[in-house]
């Protein structure tokens, strides 16, 4: 099974939130659905950055090292960096 983080990003307030998920549109569809407490009535949120992990141990492992970070820079330096390169998933809507 494939295993994604992503990095959603807040219409409303342009905050980010980090993840991870072995359902990546589901996922971006529960948080707009309010169905997440962190992300509950923050939204409407939009996938900025997704990479894909060929296991759950990896994908949590690189969502703990972007939570740790803790600042917008980092994440918005990541997003930028990262985009439109092998194994990462840029463009994909939000559902």
């Amino acid at each position: 099974m494939i295993y994604y983080i992503y990095i959603l990003k807040s219409i409303n307030s342009g905050k980010y939130y980090v993840g991870f998920t072995g359902n990546l549109e589901q996922r971006i569809r529960s948080h707009n659905l309010g169905l997440q407490r962190w992300t509950r009535n923050k939204g409407p949120w939009e996938l900025v950055y997704a990479e894909e992990f060929p296991d759950k141990k990896s994908a949590i492992m690189r969502e703990k090292a972007l939570k740790r970070k803790k600042s917008r820079i980092a994440i918005e330096n990541i997003i930028n960096q990262k985009k439109d390169k092998p194994g990462t998933v840029s463009q994909m809507k939000s559902g």
